[in-house]
Order: C-alpha cells, then sequence, then structure tokens
C-alpha cells in the first residue's frame, strides 16, 4: 500500500465515512491536534531514560496513544451523516477517562504537594510531557464545537479534558522520579 494517494492534492481529504471535506474544515483541525499530542507523547517516551521506574508511565502512555487513535477515529466518523456500521466500528467510550482518573490518583499520592504553579520544564520527557499537555488541551478546544454539533460524542471531549490533567501530573511524577526539579512560578519576576 502506497502512503500517497493524491486524493488531497486538491485541498480535501476524507472523513472515515468516505465523505470529502476541505482540508480547513474545524474536523480536520481537531484531527490533526489529536495526531500532534500523540506524537508529543511519543516524543516524551522516547525522550525517557530505559529504567524500570518508569515502566509503568510508559506503558499508561502507549494505552493512551492507541486510545488517541480512537478518539481520532470517533471525531473522523461524523454521528450525523455515518452508517450505523460505522458509528458502532469507531464509538468511543468512557472506560479510558476511568483508567485516566485512577493513573491519576495513583501518581498524586507520590508527589509533593503543589502550593504554587509550576513552570514547564525539568528533565526532557517532563517537558515533553507538559508540551503534550499543551496539545491536548488544543485539541480539546477544537473538539468542543464538534461536540456541540452533534458530529461526535461528548466523551470524547470529556477524555481529552482529563487527559491534559493526567499529561500535567505525569510530568510532575516523571519529574520527580527523575529527580528534576520543579520550577515554581513567581509572580512579576523582573530581569
Amino acid at each position: 500500500m502506497k502512503i500517497y494517494t493524491r486524493t488531497g492534492d486538491t485541498g480535501t481529504s476524507s472523513l472515515y465515512t468516505g465523505d470529502r471535506m476541505e482540508k480547513d474544515d474545524p474536523t480536520f483541525e481537531a484531527l490533526g491536534n489529536i495526531d500532534e499530542c500523540s506524537a508529543m507523547i511519543g516524543s516524551a517516551i522516547a525522550a525517557m531514560p530505559d529504567t524500570v521506574e518508569l515502566d509503568e508511565i510508559r506503558e499508561q502512555l502507549a494505552i493512551i496513544q492507541h486510545t488517541l487513535f480512537d478518539v481520532g477515529a470517533a471525531v473522523a466518523t461524523p454521528e450525523s451523516t455515518a452508517r450505523e456500521t460505522a458509528k458502532a466500528k469507531t464509538r468511543f467510550s468512557h472506560d479510558g477517562t476511568t483508567a485516566l482518573e485512577q493513573w491519576i490518583d495513583a501518581m498524586d499520592t507520590e508527589l509533593p504537594t503543589l502550593k504554587t504553579f509550576i513552570l514547564p520544564g525539568g528533565h526532557l520527557a517532563g517537558a515533553l510531557l507538559h508540551m503534550a499537555r499543551g496539545t491536548c488541551r488544543r485539541s480539546e478546544r477544537t473538539v468542543v464545537p464538534i461536540v456541540r454539533e452533534g458530529n461526535t460524542s461528548e466523551q470524547v471531549m470529556i477524555y481529552l479534558n482529563r487527559l491534559s490533567d493526567y499529561l500535567f501530573v505525569a510530568s510532575r511524577y516523571v519529574n520527580h522520579l527523575l529527580e528534576s526539579h520543579e520550577m515554581p512560578w513567581q509572580p512579576h519576576l523582573q530581569a
């Protein structure tokens, strides 16, 4: 199978349903953001030292990358036009959100309590998870109108909202395990 099809050379692309849309349609904006979030997560995994302490979080992040493909499939299958068979194949459940909450709670018990905002940074892997969090927030913002129009499940929006929380805690957790300092925000700091 060739990676290029030339079908998008005119500025359109197709959804899972086969419907062709302009590439600047909000649906493709959301899909691109979701894909970028997954790529950032993959970059964070690649930046992690190969230590046993990080095995569990690496596994969680890989599951999240798979789930983001499910999120993309749900977004690429407009509920207003898709056949029931397509909707059944791409329906998104809340199970992933529940797992995120459990993982957040488990990591949070091992972290020092936050007393102020922190600046994104620390170890490269932690910093990349902060970047993934920002991309996830953008993904969520671009999914909101699609949910509002009734073209994807609100579970997608809820998952992305919780995922950004997870990525924040995961970045702190990775930095904690790797003994990388968190920089607290200093209001009104001047040079």
